[in-house]
Order: C-alpha cells, then structure tokens, then sequence
C-alpha cells in the first residue's frame, strides 16, 4: 500500500496563493483567467488585503497596479501578482525583524 503523502506547510502556502489567484482572475467576462483586470485586483486587493488598503490613498492601489504590470497590457498575470505578493512578504519580514530587535532593546 502507497504511504500518504501530506503537503508541507509550504506546499500548501503555494496551493493557496494559486488558489486565491484563479479566484479572483477572470471574473469579468472579457478577461482571461490567467491575468486580474485593474477592476479584479482592486477587489482582490480591499478584499483579501482589506487591513493593508483601509488606509491608503486611493490613488496608492492605481499606482500599485501600474508598477506591477510589467509588460504594461493593463492586467497582472501570475508572475506580476508573485511580485506583488513577494513584494509585500518582504515587507512584512522586515516590519517583524524591525520589532524583535525594538523588543529585544528593552
């Protein structure tokens, strides 16, 4: 009998950006479920990272947009959203990083 093999924490970290992804991709008829619309991203974006977007400028998610599309075809395809998503992981670290070293000062 095959043993069972379960996901790593990573494998399943990997299987839910797809996921959240192709969720949000295509969801305008005339767009292909390979890349977000602008519309599709901003819904992503005050959705999945409603604490990140509650208190930016609105112009701040057009120009986030503008930046990661890379090719410049008005939509992110996967790479462009792993940019995003890479972009904003790196961030975090440092934010973390940042605050174990303020906490280890006192």
């Amino acid at each position: 009998m095959a043993k069972k093999i379960t996901p790593t924490e990573t494998e399943r970290c990997i299987e839910s950006l797809i996921a959240v992804f192709q969720k949000y991709a295509g969801q305008e008829i005339t767009n292909s479920r390979n890349t977000l619309s602008k519309t599709e991203f901003l819904r992503f974006m005050n959705t999945e990272l409603a604490s990140f977007t509650q208190n930016q400028d609105p112009g701040v998610l057009d120009r986030m947009m503008k930046k990661l599309d890379l090719n410049c075809d008005g939509q992110l395809d996967f790479q462009e959203f792993l940019n995003l998503i890479g972009g904003l992981a790196q961030a975090c670290h440092a934010s973390f990083m940042a605050s174990a070293q303020t906490v280890k000062k006192m």
